[in-house]
């Protein structure tokens, strides 16, 4: 049975989106763009929560999904967590697993995983056409993190990261070569609970500073996309006389490559109803040339122990595609 054009497209297409996110061409350095970083998978959101709320998590804490935005978040987890994240894009599927443990002595530590798989249905051809393999685009992200309150109103984290691209083959492979290369990376952050009648958290994080991304003994490297983020949630909590047990927290953040330059901010709102229901909407703003952004909209729900939360993107290559991102996380409290 012979495959339909459009499917054979997507997977050259699948390919280069794989190339570019992991290891970008030598002639696109010129550009001083985003082309020339590395695993660039790094930069792609985890966390439906994060999603609805704009990317606005430099303030955020109480759960592990702080471990990819900002360690320092963790450190105000209670007992502990796990949660599973899934997003679905045009790039690929990602599939991300945080385990959290806290203790009142020696702060809270979490292990995590990031994978990121283009497209696991890409046929390798030899020459005359037949299909002799199955090429398996993935990249990987291992992080160990650790956090700390330091006082009543600071706390402090760090995260370190083992950083994996790879190409597997199932079968022959002979139209791609099959590589993998590995590097590591530190993310460090802090946030602060201001002296106010309103509660406002501060908090900046800076992630991915690390080695270079090298295949194989090649003479070229790639950096990894370090990122500097500040920001800021203020909570407010709504009158009896409107609404019973509602609160609604409102973020707001900034985010830059490093050195910085020309820093683009990131919004973001929460409503919640009883601590059981939420109703997130944010906006990520872009430059137009590189990194994509747009509105968010996102809803969460607690039964028990367990926190279900979705979001979607409506801008951007997926969207733009005709595939609207979808995020999925399903967090259980210990």
């Amino acid at each position: 049975m012979r495959r339909r054009p459009f499917r054979r497209l997507r997977q050259v297409a699948v390919v280069a989106l794989a190339l570019v996110a992991s290891i970008a061409p030598r002639r696109l350095r010129a550009q001083n763009g985003i082309a020339d970083q590395a695993a660039l998978f790094l930069l792609l959101p985890v966390s439906a929560r994060a999603v609805g709320m704009g990317q606005s998590m430099m303030a955020s804490n109480g759960s592990g999904d702080a471990v990819w935005w900002n360690p320092a978040g963790i450190a105000t987890v209670r007992r502990g967590d796990a949660a599973l994240h899934h997003s679905q894009s045009v790039i690929g599927t990602s599939e991300a697993l945080t385990v959290t443990a806290a203790s009142s002595l020696l702060g809270v530590v979490a292990l995590s995983a990031n994978i990121l798989d283009f497209g696991g249905d890409i046929p390798a051809v030899d020459n005359q056409g037949n299909v002799v393999g199955k090429i398996l685009p993935r990249n990987l992200a291992l992080v160990g993190t650790y956090a700390t309150t330091i006082g009543r109103r600071v706390r402090a984290g760090v995260s370190y990261k083992l950083v994996q691209f790879r190409f597997d083959c199932e079968g022959l492979c002979p139209s791609l070569p099959t590589k993998q290369a590995s590097t590591s990376a530190l993310d460090g952050g802090v946030q602060f609970d201001l002296p106010t009648k309103l509660p406002i958290t501060i908090g900046a994080a800076i992630r991915n500073v690390g080695v270079d991304l090298q295949i194989n003994d090649s003479p070229q490297s790639d950096p990894l996309p370090t990122r500097l983020q500040i920001g800021a949630t203020a909570r407010y909590v709504i009158p009896k006389v409107y609404a019973d047990d509602a609160e609604l927290l409102v973020s707001a953040d900034v985010i830059d490559d490093v050195p910085v330059g020309k820093p683009l901010p990131r919004v973001g709102g929460e409503f919640v109803w009883e601590k059981k229901a939420f109703l997130r909407a944010g906006y990520v703003f872009s430059s137009g040339s590189t990194e994509s952004g747009g509105p968010t909209l996102g809803l969460g729900f607690v039964a028990g122990r367990l926190v279900i939360d979705f979001a979607r993107v409506f801008a951007g290559l997926s969207a733009d595609a005709g595939q609207a991102p979808t995020y999925l996380s399903l967090r259980l409290t210990f």
